[in-house]
């Protein structure tokens, strides 16, 4: 009797040490999102218990949802993503891209704000944000933005492409026509 609870208990730690954390099994979901393999993805991140998940987990979920088109479920995701982390600026980003899909210009800005104000290096924020902001036309805020976009990452020709059609609403010829010509170096193109 002593050997079989013995051995009992023994199974019982060994199952236990074999035990997958949440830890690690986020870990794996990240590598496996990373390598394109969503289906694992999702099934990886589904193991762990929603308590236990972190905004990065969360950000995932958002993401895999909004590939799939369920757009009203990414942004549930998202918004857990920042409840858990209210600095995961990823999340903010990837919200406000959600709302400008849809038309929802004014949340899109308060999340590209949001996104902005906690990674103030990334181009691409800003480059959005103005983008909205032509839509609501507010080109100056759009011109603000663009040009933070430029200062951070001045090889993209869309940066300058935006630019040189606001400083054109704008009534800047002269500027408008120094992006234009800046967007066909970086194209390598005569006439956009």
């Amino acid at each position: 009797m002593k050997k079989i609870l013995l051995s009992l208990v023994l199974l019982n730690i060994c199952l236990t040490c074999s035990a997958v954390t949440p830890e690690e099994l986020s870990q794996q979901a990240t590598a496996f999102y990373s390598d394109n393999n969503f289906n694992k993805t999702m099934d990886l991140l589904l193991q762990i218990n929603e308590k236990d998940r972190t905004a990065q987990d969360w950000l995932l979920l958002g993401n895999l949802l909004d590939d799939k088109g369920e757009k009203d479920n990414a942004v549930f995701m998202y918004q857990k993503a920042i409840a858990t982390d209210k600095k995961c600026y990823k999340a903010f980003y990837n919200l406000a891209n959600n709302y400008a899909d849809n038309g929802q210009y004014n949340m899109a800005v308060a999340n590209y704000k949001k996104a902005a104000s906690l990674n103030k290096e990334n181009p691409y924020v800003f480059y959005n944000l103005a983008c909205v902001y032509i839509k609501l036309g507010e080109l100056n805020k759009a011109k603000s933005n663009l040009n933070k976009a430029v200062m951070l990452k001045s090889d993209v020709p869309e940066f300058h492409y935006n630019l040189a059609y606001v400083y054109k609403q704008l009534g800047k010829e002269k500027l408008a026509q120094t992006y234009l010509d800046n967007f066909n170096k970086l194209t390598g193109s005569t006439n956009p």
